[in-house]
């Protein structure tokens, strides 16, 4: 971790710290799908979470955070035009990640995917994660010094507001166990801060769900 991040932009931190849940998660669904104890359901879960909330990412970067850069520094815009085009190709291996299907045949108990599925599910969940990752390591070399340089506080805060407002109601739970994970408690609580009351309140048992749901991704206690 870098040990200058506290003093960071707050931009910079949550852009990090997401990045950091998309490399974990995308790991933990090819483990998940490997693991045959691991339900059904659950991956089914996680899959959908990544689908929807990597495709909303990528989408919110390349409509809008593009956008303010460029009009800061358009000299950046070969490498951002770059960075669609990865975005590109992830949609098309988070297409096949999508349609894999999981509520074909099953075993016994109806529960777990039969091994065909399994297996079908661990090479797509496999090249959703080698992607993010190879496109994490060439975005953030050109985003991080942008967020510092061209981004305001006040232009990242009503960013991160659209972001909010528009993400997805899938799985939520597990961004923020995610978070958690990823993050220190200073800066989860530096994203949380501003939730409203009756969402924040929510916080402890969402945080319970998602504690409760990765121990079964991961196969613990099973």
């Amino acid at each position: 971790m870098d040990m200058n991040a506290g003093r960071d932009s707050q931009a910079v931190v949550e852009t990090r710290l997401t990045h950091e849940t998309h490399r974990l998660a995308t790991g933990l669904l090819v483990d998940a799908a490997g693991r045959p104890s691991v339900p059904r359901q659950a991956l089914a879960q996680l899959r959908d979470f990544l689908v929807v909330n990597l495709r909303h990412h990528h989408e919110t970067e390349d409509e809008w955070l593009w956008p303010l850069i460029l009009t800061a520094a358009p000299d950046v815009k070969r490498a951002l035009d770059d960075l669609s085009e990865e975005h590109e190709r992830l949609d098309i291996a988070l297409d096949r990640l999508a349609d894999i299907g999981l509520t074909g045949a099953k075993d016994h108990d109806g529960e777990n995917l039969d091994e065909d599925d399994r297996h079908a599910l661990r090479e797509a969940a496999v090249a959703v994660r080698d992607s993010v990752c190879d496109h994490l390591a060439h975005e953030e070399p050109v985003l991080f010094p942008a967020l510092r340089t061209h981004i305001t506080p006040a232009q990242w805060a009503e960013f991160a507001q659209r972001v909010i407002a528009t993400t997805p109601p899938v799985a939520g739970h597990l961004m923020i166990g995610l978070l958690d994970e990823v993050g220190t408690p200073a800066e989860v609580e530096s994203i949380f801060v501003n939730m409203p009351p009756p969402v924040k309140s929510l916080l402890p048992a969402l945080r319970d769900q998602a504690a409760a749901d990765l121990r079964v991704l991961r196969g613990i206690g099973s």
